[in-house]
């Protein structure tokens, strides 16, 4: 299971991603502008849904008005969470420095920021004059969908240089100066260290370099494509802006903001109490009931949410505490919550599969499908493990019960939560309504469900879901645009091609295959959260496995299960 962290901050500084005064007023106009986009879209998808069964008519400039939407409250975004230190980063190295060490790294690691965003915003605003494409249904000019590139370049230093509680303006000029010789170093002096038949090699050891210190994931692949590309000509650098925002033109990537919306108005709504209170009416009262109810809780949440970490946090604040008070060990309700969250990698509405979805090119719908029974499988065998765990342990045991008409009344409470899924993946596959629009829908049906049946819903949680949705989304959405410029440099310098050829042996017998590459995936899941690596190697060993004639779909079903 990959790792999610918040960007390394030095020893004492708990505080420092508060935003306050001139700072804090520009965070919280560029969150509700980043909502109101997202909102947009949303409302965009509901209505060609509407206008589609209700009028039998459509509008042909939808998708393209969503897709504008979505960039922008992307790139917007981005630069909002460079303010909060809250991108996505692995810092199992930075954790184990010493607090000096610590601090001086998560100042490199702003450095890099910084010398990332002065190339989006030099190379980005280059593209921006060099295009002269107008948009297919609106005659947009397609500048200003790539211009929100270098907007958002120049948010991430508006917000690495001005001061916090502990960081003064002169820090954050002396970061943006170094940041600024970093990129002149690199862009000027790569062509005396290494040439052009480097690309791939430094691309490689740059990005995963930055990687395993802690920078944040999207601006350490950006940056390693930068210095791949650095010793070419100019024009090849304003593709890593250009591949960045284009790789958020594809309609299937708002199923991302859609679903975690949905989830996170279904929590809000009061859906997740009425899952636990099920699963612990069905299972409690078994040897590790509470275990077996954890599972169970998992499994129901992840054909609503399709994210592992939001269910991993939601059951964690309500299982642990009470299966510590049982007399669960807490290592072992953790470790168990842990593992069943990632059943949400596996379960339709998967983010993992639609991601995977969209990189390789495969039917969303049939993934989701196919996943189903997996999934089942993988949680059967979760709750044996917690069986002969807990009769070994003595977990368990010792709650009533529940009668016959409970288990109705609970299940009756959480039947229409229960029925999304089916709606979900019956609509996909069956051709109702595309991945994205089943989010827009299932955002629709959650809202009813919270404010009409269970009553939970209110303005107040309602907004506050909708800004933890938006804010998750950029954070994740981010690391998918900075990894298209990453596989475009793979792809430019015949990377897939050449692993297949060199593993041709291996390509001539697929079982061997796939165990190789099970064991590849396992590695690199202790190490790397689950989205980077799947817009990393995707592009990889997609090629691969069709040239060994396996199915593409049962391996996005054994990739994503990895995580």
């Amino acid at each position: 299971m990959g790792v999610h962290a918040e960007m390394a901050a030095p020893e004492g500084a708990a505080n420092d991603t508060v935003q306050t005064g001139f700072a804090g007023l520009v965070d919280r106009i560029i969150e509700t502008i980043c909502v109101l986009l997202m909102l947009t879209a949303l409302a965009i998808a509901c209505l060609q849904v509407v206008l589609r069964y209700g009028f039998h008519a459509g509008l042909p400039w939808s998708e393209e008005v969503a897709v504008w939407c979505f960039c922008w409250a992307v790139f917007l975004g981005m630069g909002l969470a460079t303010g909060r230190d809250a991108h996505i980063a692995i810092n199992s190295f930075p954790n184990l420095l010493k607090p000096r060490a610590r601090s001086a790294l998560a100042l490199f690691n702003r450095v890099v920021v910084a010398a990332s965003s002065f190339m989006l915003i030099i190379h980005g605003a280059e593209y921006v004059t060099k295009a002269i494409a107008a948009s297919p249904a609106l005659q947009m000019p397609m500048r200003y969908y790539f211009l929100a590139v270098p907007v958002g370049g120049l948010l991430n230093l508006f917000f690495l240089t001005w001061p916090r509680a502990n960081r003064s303006i002169m820090q954050g000029l002396a970061v943006l100066a170094a940041g600024f010789v970093l990129y002149l170093a690199i862009r000027y002096g790569a062509g005396y260290v290494y040439g052009e038949s480097s690309s791939a090699l430094v691309l490689n050891i740059v990005g995963l370099v930055l990687i395993i210190l802690g920078a944040p994931i999207a601006f350490a692949m950006a940056f390693g494509a930068f210095a791949a590309f650095a010793p070419f000509a100019q024009i090849l650098l304003v593709t890593i802006s250009q591949n960045m925002a284009a790789s958020l033109g594809s309609f299937t990537l708002l199923a991302i903001p859609f679903f975690i919306l949905a989830a996170a108005i279904m929590n809000a709504g009061g859906i997740t109490p009425r899952f636990v209170d099920l699963a612990v009416k069905l299972v409690g009262h078994m040897r590790g009931g509470l275990g077996q109810a954890n599972v169970i809780t998992n499994t129901l949440l992840a054909g609503i949410s399709g994210s592992s970490t939001a269910d991993a946090s939601t059951v964690a604040k309500l299982m642990i505490p009470e299966m510590a008070k049982r007399g669960y060990g807490r290592p072992f309700s953790a470790a168990l919550t842990a593992s069943a969250a990632t059943l949400a990698n596996m379960i339709p509405p998967s983010l993992g599969l639609i991601i995977y979805g969209a990189l390789a090119s495969v039917s969303v719908g049939a993934l989701f499908v196919a996943t189903i029974i997996p999934g089942m499988m993988i949680a059967a065998a979760l709750m044996l493990t917690v069986y002969v765990m807990s009769r070994k342990r003595g977990y368990g045991g010792d709650l009533p019960k529940a009668s016959g008409r409970e288990r109705l009344t609970s299940l009756g409470m959480a039947i229409p939560a229960l029925i999304l899924p089916l709606i979900i993946v019956m609509g996909v596959r069956v051709g109702a309504f595309t991945a994205t629009e089943a989010g827009a829908v299932a955002f629709i049906y959650a809202v009813l469900c919270g404010a009409l049946l269970y009553r939970k819903l209110t303005v107040a949680n309602f907004i506050a879901a909708i800004r933890e949705s938006m804010f998750d989304t950029v954070l994740i959405v981010v690391i998918i645009a900075a990894a298209s410029p990453f596989a475009w440099v793979l792809a430019y310098e015949q990377v897939p091609q050449k692993i297949a050829q060199s593993m041709s042996v291996l390509v001539d017998n697929p079982w061997l295959l796939m165990l190789m590459l099970n064991i590849f995936l396992l590695a690199v899941g202790l190490f790397m959260e689950m989205i980077a690596s799947l817009v990393i190697l995707v592009p990889i060993l997609v090629p691969l496995v069709i040239a060994a004639g396996i199915d593409p779909i049962h391996f996005g079903i054994v990739m994503c299960s990895t995580w």
